[in-house]
């Protein structure tokens, strides 16, 4: 995968992990990364920048990981509602995923990260992202991962009108 052109923003507090990261995606190619210690830095730099693909810590001082998913998702002056988002973690109880699912993360990576997951979760993003949901409650990518050749409507849950039985 040829990364040359994409710019990827990392958002973490803690300055170690952001240089693992930045190591990690030069060395897949990536040349323009951007760092963020915090949210409004963050989202300074989306406003500002063109960002490809953000990488961001789930706990932050100050605001979090999902409030940053939540501006960017939600917020009707976000600069980039589209923006893949890879949420990283030490923390993987199925709360916080869920947490960052319903937020409208991408993808979830969980600490200690390696090479070969960010470059799965980057792939991820790139070559096979799921397609956007966009109803009054969510704002994001589908949650998913997989069609149902058996669903016949546009409504999403079993109890909706229009479903079928499985």
């Amino acid at each position: 995968m040829a990364l040359e052109s994409v710019s990827a923003l990392i958002l973490d507090d803690n300055a170690h992990m952001r240089g693992l990261l930045r190591v990690i995606l030069a060395g897949f190619g990536v040349r323009r990364i951007e760092e963020a210690a915090n949210c409004p830095e963050a989202i300074a730099l989306v406003e500002n920048e063109e960002i490809d693909i953000a990488f961001v810590d789930f706990k932050l001082s100050g605001a979090d990981g999902i409030e940053f998913c939540n501006h960017i998702r939600r917020h009707p002056n976000s600069p980039n509602r589209w923006l893949p988002i890879v949420m990283i973690t030490a923390y993987s109880e199925r709360s916080r995923v869920l947490d960052a699912v319903n937020a409208g993360v991408d993808e979830f990576l969980v600490k200690p990260v390696r090479a070969v997951d960010v470059a799965n979760r980057v792939n991820a993003v790139i070559e096979r992202r799921r397609p956007f949901i966009d109803i009054p409650s969510y704002f994001g990518p589908d949650r998913r991962r997989r069609d149902d050749p058996r669903f016949k409507g546009p409504w999403r849950r079993s109890m909706d009108p229009g479903t079928i039985d499985i």
